[in-house]
């Protein structure tokens, strides 16, 4: 007769897969350094963001902005460290840098996303420009302008700085990230304009802020291919038309030709 043997009697040989040391950062109670980060379902990538977000300034804070995760987003970083804003629906693309930025309480807001991992030393330069008195410190980010078919966005953010006089600048804009703020920019142009980064680009502007290239990280290289609704890139049509409503802005400001002259011509001749 052959006997089985009973479960739990003979001790399993397999190894458990050891658990993941998550890092640990440290808000300090007087932060010059806010960082900003909005996620939306990101638990895999966030460890290693806040783990370089942690490593920009020894005088920062990590503010992270869950805005309708399904997953432990939020969990995840309120084990590590950062100050958790949590938000149960979607709130929109952008929304979360605002929110952010009314949470903050330094003297510098630096802005990234929770989808790419970008080295602390890669961030510093933004830092230390807006330290160094610059209001609005840009990644120098163009996209790819060598091609033929050039994207509707890269396009859309020639076209605006073209618009603001600003050609030095050519593709760099609010709308990608990593880039910095200093508090007294945040103020001038309002933490609600944020929410549409091509018109917080153009409000600094027109306002006269120090806005400037602070370096170059090349975002495009790391940002996730989106998979496309009906043959398009779903974030494409928003960007282009938060650079129509930053236009729309202008045009309300400086007159119909965003403050280009007419010239001589006498159009009211022949109405």
């Amino acid at each position: 007769m052959i006997r089985r043997r009973k479960r739990g009697l003979v001790p399993s040989t397999r190894k458990s897969a050891p658990r993941r040391r998550l890092p640990k950062i440290v808000n300090h109670p007087n932060p010059l350094v806010s960082i900003i980060i909005p996620a939306m379902n990101e638990r895999t990538r966030l460890p290693a963001v806040l783990r370089e977000a942690g490593r920009v300034h020894p005088c920062s804070e990590t503010i992270v902005v869950a805005n309708g995760s399904t997953d432990s987003t939020a969990e995840i970083a309120a084990a590590i460290g950062a100050k958790v804003l949590r938000y149960a629906e979607p709130l929109g693309h952008d929304v979360g840098r605002r929110i952010g930025a009314e949470a903050a309480r330094g003297e510098v807001l630096l802005f990234i996303d929770a989808d790419m991992i970008i080295p602390a030393a890669r961030l510093r330069p933004f830092v230390n420009a807006v330290l160094s008195g610059m209001d609005v410190a840009l990644n120098g980010y163009s996209g790819p302008v060598n091609r033929t078919d050039a994207h509707p966005v890269v396009i859309a953010k020639h076209t605006l700085n073209a618009w603001l006089a600003r050609p030095d600048l050519q593709g760099g804009s609010l709308t990608a990230v990593p880039h910095a703020l200093s508090r007294r920019a945040v103020l001038a142009i309002g933490s609600k304009s944020l929410e549409v980064p091509p018109l917080a680009h153009t409000v600094a502007i027109v306002k006269g802020l120090d806005v400037r290239i602070a370096d170059m990280v090349d975002v495009g290289r790391m940002n996730p291919v989106r998979k496309p609704f009906g043959g398009q890139d779903p974030l494409t049509s928003l960007v282009v038309g938060d650079h129509l409503e930053a236009i729309h802005w202008l045009i309300q400001e400086r007159g119909q030709r965003g403050g280009y002259r007419d010239l001589g011509r006498l159009r009211s001749k022949v109405r």
